[in-house]
Parts: C-alpha cells; sequence; structure tokens
C-alpha cells in the first residue's frame, strides 16, 4: 500500500473519539488508520489489506460501478454480477417487448448463449487511488479568482489523468473533496460487455411499488444477474461472440447463516451525492423552493405518462424506466422536505454557524474567514427565485422528450448539413443511432400531453425568475395553456416523429430547421437552462470561494465534527450492525417478524392482493410458499427471510451495494433507506436512519426454487 501522507491523517483525526461506527462514508485508503481498529471491535475479521490492496486481490476487486448511477458486486468465478433489479430496470425494459416481456415474466437464461446483451451497459473496476491534494493546491494561491483558480486545477488534473492512464489502459478521475481543500485521485477500468443474465418478474423485483418505496416493512426481491465479458486475455472488449467471461480478481462468498440483531455488517459502494457540509441557508432554499418545484413538477409527468401506461403494454414497458426515476425521487424529495423541518436541520445549522461566525471574526480570522457566513447567506438570499425556477425547467426537460430531443438532433443535423460528403458519410450513422434513442419507443400521444402540462406548469411557476423568453413570449397570449401550441407544433415539425427526420436528411435545409416550431422551443429552453447573467457568475464566484472556506474554516476550528468528505460517486465504505426501527414509529406498518430488523414470507403473503400492480405475487410464488419450501434457503427457526435492516451509511448511488458480514461474506444486496431518515443526505440520525436490504437467502431462494435457474446457484460459492 502506498505511503499515506501526513497531512491528509492529521486533517481527519481531529476528533478520533468522535468515531461513530454507523456513521461516515469512508475511504478505502485510509482504513487502516482511521477505522481498522474500531471495525474489529464491532465484528470485522478481515485485515485492512484484506479489504484494500493495491498489490494483492481485496474485496474492492469485487465491487463495480454498475451502469454510472448503481452499484454491484461479482459473485462468481465467472463474472456473475449481482445488482439491483431497478438498477437493471432499464436494461431489463429495453430488452422487453410485448412478446418477450422480461419486465413482467422475468428472465433467466439456462446458459451462457441464452444470456442478453443490452445497449450501452458498462461496469466500472476501482484500481487504486492517491491523494494529489498537495500538488494541485501548490498551483493556486488566495489572490486568484475563482475562474483562473479553476483553470489551474484543471491544468494539473489533465497531467495527473494522462499520467495514470497508461496510455488509455485506465480511465482516471481526479476529485474534489471537502469543497476543494483536497483533491485525490482514482483509476478505474471500464468493461463494456455486459449481459443480461437473470432478473426475477416485476411482481417479486418491484413488489411494494411507489407504496412500499422509502418504507419499512419491506418484502421486496430488488435484485436482478448480470456478467461481464472479456477477450480470452481478460481485457475490455466491445461486444463479440468471442468474448468470455471475466475471471476477476476476486469475488464474493455467500453466506446462508444469516444475521442476528447487533451483527457487524459492512457494505461497499459507489454513493452518489450527500450535502452534509450544505450551509444553513442552502438547506432552507431547498425546503423553501428547490424541492417543491422538483415534486409538482415530477407528479405532472407520471401523471401524464401513467394514463398512458394504464391503456397499452408496449408503453407501459417503453416509459418503465422512465415513470420508475421520476417517482423515485418525486417520494424522495417530497420526504425530504418533511424529514428536513422535523429534524430542525435549518436551525441545527445556523446554531453551528453563529458559533463558527463568532471565531471567524476573531483578530486571527478575521481577514480569511470574517465574511463568509455573510456572504453564503447573501448567496442564498439572491438565488432561491433561480432555484425554484430551475427545478420546473430540469424536470421539464427530463420528462418531455420533445423538450430536450429537438435541440440535441437538431444541432447534429445542422453540423451534418454544412458537411462534404465524406464527413457526411461519417457522420450519418451516430446520428441514426440517435434518432433510434430517441423515437424507438416513443409515443407520441404520451409526449404531447407531457410537454404540454409541463410548459403550463413551468410559465405558471417559474416566471418569478425570468422564464425562457420564447416560452414567456407564447404565454402572454396563451393565457399559460400551451394545449393548442403543443399540438399545431407538433403537427408542423418534422422532429414528431423518426420518419420526417430520416426523410430531412435526405436534403438537409439549415434554414428550414432553425423555422421548426419544435427546435425553436427546445433551443430556447435549453439555452435558458445553461443561460447564466454576469451577476450570477459573480454570485458563483463569491458561493464557491467562501464555501470552500467555510469547510476549510469549520475543520481549522474543530467547530464541525464531520470526519468524511461528501460522497460523489467514488467508492466508500460504511460499517455498522443489523439494527431495528421502533415499532412506535409506525404504528399502521407493523412487522410481520418478531424484532424489527427483518421479514419473513409470511408478510410477502400476508401483503398478496391479486390483481393489483403493487402488490400481487406470482402464482408459484404463493404455492411455495404454502407448502413451506424454503430449501436450505429458511432460517434456522424456520421462516424464509425477506428483507434486513442496518445502520448503514448510504444514498443513492449505493443501491446494488454488498452487505457483508465480518468475514466479507455476502449476506444482503442494499436497495433503499426509510423515510424516518430521508434527511440522511443532509444530517445523519444515528437513531432513525437505516439501510433496508434484501436478503441473500431470498435472493438464492428465488433464483433457485422459484426459476428453478440451478445453472447460476452452481457456479456461486456458498457457505453454509
Amino acid at each position: 500500500m502506498k505511503k499515506l501522507l501526513l497531512s491528509t491523517l492529521v486533517a481527519v483525526l481531529f476528533f478520533p473519539m468522535k468515531l461513530k461506527a454507523d456513521e461516515g462514508m469512508w475511504f478505502l485508503m485510509f482504513i487502516e488508520r482511521l477505522n481498522h481498529r474500531d471495525m474489529q471491535k464491532q465484528g470485522l475479521q478481515l485485515t485492512a489489506e484484506e479489504i484494500y490492496s493495491i498489490n494483492n486481490n481485496s474485496l474492492k476487486d469485487a465491487i463495480v460501478q454498475f451502469g454510472g448511477g448503481c452499484t454491484a458486486e461479482i459473485i462468481s468465478d465467472q463474472g456473475l454480477v449481482l445488482t439491483n433489479h431497478h438498477c437493471g430496470y432499464g436494461n431489463i425494459a429495453q430488452l422487453s417487448t410485448p412478446e418477450n416481456d422480461h419486465l413482467t415474466n422475468g428472465f433467466w437464461a439456462k446458459n451462457k448463449s441464452e444470456e442478453l446483451k443490452p445497449d450501452n451497459l458498462k461496469v466500472r473496476f476501482f484500481v487504486r487511488m492517491d491523494d494529489v491534494s498537495k500538488r494541485i493546491l501548490g498551483t493556486v494561491n488566495e489572490k486568484m479568482s475563482e475562474a483562473d483558480r479553476e483553470k489551474a486545477i484543471n491544468r494539473e488534473i489533465a497531467k495527473i489523468e494522462k499520467e495514470n492512464s497508461e496510455n488509455g489502459k485506465y480511465v482516471v478521475s481526479v476529485r474534489s473533496f471537502f469543497q476543494g481543500n483536497e483533491y485525490y485521485y482514482f483509476v478505474y477500468q471500464d468493461y463494456q460487455d455486459v449481459r443480461l443474465v437473470g432478473t426475477p418478474p416485476d411482481m417479486i423485483g418491484r413488489f411494494g411499488g411507489d407504496t412500499d418505496n422509502w418504507e419499512w416493512p419491506r418484502h421486496t426481491g430488488d435484485f436482478s444477474m448480470f456478467r461481464v465479458y472479456a477477450d480470452k486475455d481478460g481485457n475490455p472488449a466491445d461486444y463479440s461472440t468471442n468474448n468470455v467471461p471475466l475471471k476477476p480478481k476476486h469475488h464474493l462468498p455467500i453466506s446462508l447463516k444469516g444475521y442476528k440483531l447487533n451483527d457487524f455488517a459492512m457494505i461497499l459502494g459507489y454513493p452518489g451525492r450527500t450535502n452534509r457540509w450544505m450551509p444553513a441557508q442552502g438547506v432552507a432554499q431547498n425546503i423553501d423552493y428547490a424541492y417543491p418545484a422538483w415534486v409538482e413538477a415530477s407528479k405532472v409527468g407520471m401523471d401524464n405518462i401513467k394514463k398512458y401506461q394504464e391503456q397499452n403494454q408496449k408503453v407501459n414497458i417503453d416509459y418503465a424506466s422512465k415513470f420508475a426515476g421520476l417517482a423515485n425521487y418525486w417520494k424522495n424529495r417530497d420526504g425530504m422536505i418533511v424529514a428536513l423541518k422535523e429534524h430542525q436541520t435549518v436551525a441545527k445549522k445556523s446554531k453551528l454557524e453563529a458559533k463558527f461566525n463568532k471565531w471567524a471574526n476573531k483578530k486571527a480570522n478575521k481577514a480569511e474567514y470574517g465574511d463568509v457566513i455573510k456572504n453564503l447567506n447573501d448567496y442564498y438570499a439572491k438565488t432561491n427565485l433561480d432555484a425554484r425556477h430551475n427545478n420546473y425547467l430540469a424536470i421539464l426537460m427530463r420528462s418531455a422528450a420533445l423538450a430536450s430531443a429537438p435541440y440535441r438532433l437538431g444541432k447534429s443535423i445542422e453540423n451534418y448539413a454544412d458537411a462534404n460528403d465524406a464527413k457526411r458519410a461519417e457522420m450519418l450513422p451516430q446520428i441514426e443511432a440517435m434518432i433510434e434513442a430517441i423515437y424507438g419507443k416513443m409515443h407520441l400521444p404520451l409526449e404531447k400531453d407531457v410537454l404540454a402540462a409541463q410548459l403550463n406548469l413551468y410559465a405558471s411557476k417559474g416566471a418569478e425568475a425570468g422564464l425562457s423568453p420564447y416560452v414567456a413570449e407564447l404565454a402572454k397570449g396563451n393565457g399559460n395553456d400551451f394545449t393548442s401550441f403543443v399540438e399545431e407544433a407538433v403537427s408542423r415539425s418534422f422532429f414528431a416523429d423518426a420518419a420526417q427526420v430520416k426523410n430531412f436528411l435526405i436534403s438537409p435545409d439549415v434554414e428550414v430547421l432553425k423555422k421548426d416550431p419544435l427546435y425553436i422551443l427546445s433551443s430556447s429552453l435549453v439555452e435558458r437552462q445553461a443561460k447564466k447573467t454576469e451577476e450570477q457568475a459573480q454570485l458563483e464566484e463569491v458561493y464557491a470561494k467562501n464555501f470552500r472556506l467555510l469547510v476549510k474554516g469549520l475543520r481549522e476550528s474543530k467547530i464541525g465534527d464531520i470526519l468524511y468528505p461528501d460522497a460523489n460517486s467514488t467508492l466508500r465504505l460504511t460499517y455498522g450492525s443489523i439494527q431495528a426501527l421502533p415499532k412506535s414509529l409506525n404504528p399502521n406498518r407493523q412487522p410481520d417478524a418478531p424484532a424489527n430488523y427483518y421479514t419473513t414470507m409470511e408478510g410477502v403473503v400476508a401483503k398478496h392482493k391479486a390483481g393489483d400492480a403493487e402488490f400481487e405475487n406470482p402464482k408459484r410464488l404463493l404455492e411455495l410458499a404454502a407448502a413451506k419450501d424454503y430449501g436450505r434457503y429458511a432460517d434456522k427457526d424456520g421462516y424464509m427471510p425477506i428483507n434486513f435492516l442496518s445502520n448503514n451509511d448510504i444514498t443513492g448511488g449505493n443501491s446494488g451495494s454488498p452487505v457483508m458480514n465480518g468475514k466479507g461474506e455476502l449476506i444482503g444486496l442494499a436497495f433503499d433507506g426509510n423515510i424516518e431518515a430521508m434527511a440522511g443526505d443532509v444530517i445523519f440520525d444515528p437513531k432513525l436512519q437505516r439501510t433496508i436490504s434484501v436478503d441473500i437467502r431470498y435472493v438464492l431462494w428465488v433464483v433457485d426454487k422459484y426459476a428453478g435457474a440451478t445453472n447460476i446457484i452452481d457456479e456461486l460459492t456458498i457457505v453454509e
């Protein structure tokens, strides 16, 4: 292991007595110095080298970032990958048709030749990391503007990434931590031939639907399986029938021994984003401006998608992933508003900042830190309306394909029109691929309704911060009702369907393109989204500098007690134990187990509702449950375990992360958090924060007993 820099250790060891086993998303390179002794006391039986090693195989070699937004783990010596059902959802939907509906019916490859290759799916292996804070920060000084500072840092980052890529073999990413006070580089290797091996039917993989999302108790079989392929030498390669299953450096053994209350549990994964250093008024802005807009706009998108899904199974499949994404964050943001208020997060952070401000204005600190809180509060006061507007616009662009696609596609067509014949021949396949991606599963009546509804909402709720000028002009004449405008624009636009776009490519005319009504609309929305006034640019520069100084000052003064950097999709370890939730938190959702840290098959059956899209179970599952045919996957006490709770500190991006016991054996698969701790991305509550995981025994029971996919079971390393 490479030598740790003393300066970094000093920075993160301010409060060694305040380490909490359940709180923290820790860098692997610091496990030995910061966490290992505490983890051993809790039940860890591995050395730090067995968790993270540069020179030898270790746990980190079995953990991958899946599809750029989730986590997965390697569970066999043949490159078998386990992740959540909701992480594989978009890929499963893309491989599904009404005739072969893998989302609804499930899918299990009987052999490797039956495995299915989705488009554009990759997994990323973590190779190593190192601290480059001193090198990067040595290129800047306090006299620089934020823009000059960023340029200097980016120049050094480019050098570091090039130096460590080994001529393109690896992907290297230098990331900022503690709001620009530290920098680390991460070396990855990407594999792009990843194939679907198995998935349970939607009834199991999404059991409980939106009703149970973020709730406990849960009874969801949230898993799917894929396989990584490589060339004959084990290197990444584009899809080919000549590729072979990857021989991983390490794969996780699977334990059937279960767990009990207070047992050690650790998770390795790629948490996406936390904001625990966020200033008080930033939290207030989210509660009062940003999140309400997100929630309202998401609900508008969901409602207009859902009505078409209910009418047509093909539409239901084609829009399943988009709807699930909107629904997940709709409930998340709505829960965040409630939780942040209940935790009095703004008041608590304001109290901390008042203490900091007193320290900052002492004579020795005033020159550097004296105006930090004032400047940050001023920034938020001046950007509250922008935050509301930007969220309405962001969800408009996310939910309505006709709001964003015409601009993206139109710019490519404009370049195509200006190119010579040779260049056109080169560009055409890329444009055709873009057309297929946009229109392949588009349902035009749905898209028109979503676009009109979102424009109505945006025009009526986002105006205080200044709408897109084109939308504002239209709104004056239509009273914020864009129904007729959208209908007419679609009827006159060649962006209405793929055939018209392809026909336009035969003889593209830029002047005609620029007059297309959907292109005009889409361009105006994209330009408004990207627009930044000089005042906004200045505000952002002041904000960046003062947020960096706030975090630096909180650490220097020892007023702040967070020892780890915010999550930013880099590999982290979190550890804690199996823990229950008080039953009194939600008396209307009582568990089916004696202790409120796990659920059983009895609860699955009790929730069954025939014909209900969220709570209907497959007939075969009910038959196996009635016969109590659980095989070797039953708990020693006879029940079939389904989901369980631990107090691990996770967030979005940890979906699919392995939950491991003290021996590094897989006991479960993280897939959700609890509604009571929805504020966890901003403020950690050790009494309430829980990770909800699917028990690995239920996963294997579904694969083996329910699906009969014994070929998958045979390649696993199972510890009885």
